[in-house]
């Protein structure tokens, strides 16, 4: 018995030695786990903000930190930054540099400084997107985006952030300020208006959507009378619910950053929409301030003019702004301390001519200047699409007009009718008709309902080859027109060679082109047609156009194809925004759908980044379409406007 029992407490002992050489062996004791792995997670992982008026707060995770070190912040490898890169404290506040760029901040553990995680930074100094389509040469392309690239504009880290509701369609391009005074703070503003007559200030980047301020463009604060209501689709037009079902702010408005004022044109009526009987309409262009929704500037102003003329709706040779039968299509435009408001008509519903007028913009009840395209003709509209007149440096404007009478070849007065044509007008002392180019098929366009005023015109940079001076326009028929903008050309019969040249540049133009990197950028389709981003690339040497085979996009848009904008850094970066808008409801063949937004290489557009139809269970998904859409891309985001709701879009969280 005894020796059993030694037997026994040998082998215990014996096992006792063996488990003890085991945790010896794993580098512990039976009571120490070994230490944990450590890691560190860092938010946000991008983004961007605005220099010299924003900070950004970091914070980091680190796992398996068991003394709870923490982390050392660096910018750009440089511990807690300096002032060319940015200053980082302890806790992780981003204070900005003072000038633009792209930086890498990061949080290192310091238990283990080899284990640490960063996030890439843009800092823009954009100074705003506060005129359609970016700029007055109407180019479309912001070279100050830090934040998107072709690397993270994909499904894993970019999609849709959050939306705003909205009382009405959003037929404006989505305006951007930075850094604005609203309410005691500061926010970046992104402003939208409705066909509610709705104006609204939105935080930029708060998710989810922080309105800041909204104003009723109609209400007696506003210079609306009493029971005033926007305008029914069925009290205008050839009842083809081209905007249906109300009519109140079509065109986009145009900002004044530095004197803090957004000026926007509305449409109303009295009677009628409720009643069924007669109406009594109003147009009113109003100044707005930026950061607090109130008139400003003498505003608002009724919208009258008068021209001598003999032409449609004319009487005693005096010829009056229709305010029923105007559609302000167009974008408004701020040139030299003016205002200015472009109108076509609704559904071709007659009488109706093309003006310009222009109001003081420091004054708004001030008219400074009137132009009608057709004082003693007809129709000749100015709608581009939405789109806006083009300025030189010289102050001189170009767009394009509708179908209507032609008559500015004819040797004898009255030759001042300009349908189907490029115009310049001069701005000194008013407006004036200083060139014009008229394809030489303009009585066909006229016939056909092919207007060259359904697309808008882009002014290429001046050159230093043959021309200097250049802009592209084109229309329904498709054909692009390199013009001469110091020698337009004017009208011949025989031919169009008096321009610089010209080609079947897509299946229809109901935009403006983008022009970026001596790249245009066209996307048209005329009704019943598709057609792809075509990328045409200018030679600079010999100033013409590559028009064969051009790079184009696997998508094809329906009518009425995209206006595309360009976003890049500098000249790298680029990426292509248009929005597929078939869905835009009534009359559409497409029906009511979400509006569809598209990222496309820039270097080459049969690329396709990503778009928002992409990830499942509708996670990116727009608001239902409205027709010629334009985003706006600024700060790291994507703005589009929707039938609801404001969309934005960019780096996920």
């Amino acid at each position: 018995m005894i020796r059993q029992r030694s037997i026994l407490r040998f082998l215990a002992f014996a096992l006792a030695l063996t488990l003890a050489a085991l945790f010896a062996a794993c580098g512990g004791s039976g009571s120490d786990p070994p230490p944990p792995q450590i890691s560190v997670a860092i938010h946000p992982q991008g983004g961007s903000v605005v220099v010299g008026s924003q900070t950004q707060q970091f914070s980091a995770a680190v796992t398996g930190d068991a003394k709870n070190l923490g982390v050392t912040w660096a910018v750009d490898s440089v511990t807690g930054g300096n002032s060319t890169v940015g200053t980082i404290s302890t806790t992780g506040l981003y204070t900005l540099p003072a000038s633009a760029g792209t930086h890498i901040v990061t949080a290192a553990s310091v238990a283990d400084s080899t284990k640490d995680a960063s996030a890439t930074f843009g800092v823009t100094d954009l100074a705003g997107i506060a005129t359609y389509h970016y700029n007055l040469a109407r180019d479309g392309v912001n070279s100050q985006e830090y934040a998107l690239t072709t690397a993270n504009v994909n499904r894993n880290t970019f999609g849709k952030l959050f939306s705003c509701a909205v009382d009405g369609a959003i037929y404006t391009e989505p305006l951007w300020a930075p850094a604005l005074n609203v309410g005691g703070s500061v926010h970046n503003v992104v402003f939208v208006a409705t066909q509610h007559d709705s104006l609204y200030a939105f935080d930029a980047d708060s998710s989810p959507c922080a309105q800041l301020w909204h104003v009723n463009l109609i209400d007696t604060v506003h210079g609306g009378t009493t029971n005033e209501t926007p305008v029914c689709w069925y009290d205008v037009g050839n009842g083809f619910q081209d905007i249906q079902p109300e009519i109140g702010v079509t065109g986009t408005p145009v900002i004044d950053l530095s004197g803090g004022t957004i000026y926007v044109t509305s449409k109303s009526e009295t009677g009628g929409c409720a009643t069924g009987s007669a109406s009594n309409f109003h147009q009113r262009l109003h100044a707005i301030s930026l950061a607090t929704g109130a008139e400003k500037l003498n505003a608002p102003v009724n919208i009258s003019a008068t021209v001598a003329g003999t032409g449609d709706g004319s009487s005693g040779g005096v010829l009056n702004f229709n305010l029923q039968s105007h559609n302000f299509r167009s974008a408004l435009m701020l040139l030299n301390g003016v205002v200015y408001i472009c109108w076509a008509s609704h559904e071709d519903a007659f009488p109706y001519h093309g003006w310009i007028l222009g109001y003081n913009a420091a004054n708004v009840q001030q008219q400074v200047a009137v132009f009608n395209t057709s004082p003693n003709g007809g129709l000749a509209g100015v709608w581009m699409a939405g789109g806006a007149p083009a300025a030189d440096a010289g102050g001189n404007l170009y767009f394009e007009t509708g179908n209507g009478t032609f008559d500015a070849d004819q040797p004898t007065a009255p030759n001042n009718d300009y349908g189907d044509s490029i115009l310049k007008l001069s701005t000194s002392g008013g407006l004036t008709a200083a060139d014009y180019f008229t394809p030489n098929n303009q009585s066909l366009l006229n016939t056909w309902d092919a207007d060259l005023g359904s697309g808008g015109v882009v002014l290429l940079p001046d050159q230093t080859g043959p021309v200097a001076h250049l802009l592209v326009g084109g229309g329904k028929e498709g054909v692009l027109y390199l013009v001469n903008r110091d020698n337009m050309g004017h009208f011949l019969l025989a031919g169009n060679t008096q321009i610089v040249q010209s080609w079947h540049g897509s299946n229809g133009s109901f935009s403006t082109p983008a022009f970026w990197q001596n790249t245009l950028y066209v996307a048209g389709a005329e009704q019943g047609t598709t057609d792809s981003m075509r990328a045409y690339s200018f030679n600079t040497g010999t100033g013409f156009f590559a028009t064969l085979a051009p790079p184009a996009s696997a998508h094809m848009f329906p009518f009425p194809g995209a206006t595309p904008v360009v976003s890049s850094n500098g000249n790298a970066q680029g990426i292509v925004w248009a929005v597929d808008t078939s869905g835009y409801g009534v009359p559409s063949s497409y029906g009511t759908a979400p509006a569809v937004l598209y990222a496309f290489d820039a270097t080459n557009v049969g690329t396709e980044l990503w778009d928002s139809s992409q990830t499942a269970a509708g996670r990116d998904q727009a608001g239902n379409a409205v027709k010629f859409t334009v985003p706006t891309v600024a700060n790291g985001k994507v703005y589009i406007g929707s039938r609801t709701e404001l969309d934005v879009y960019g780096l996920l969280p």
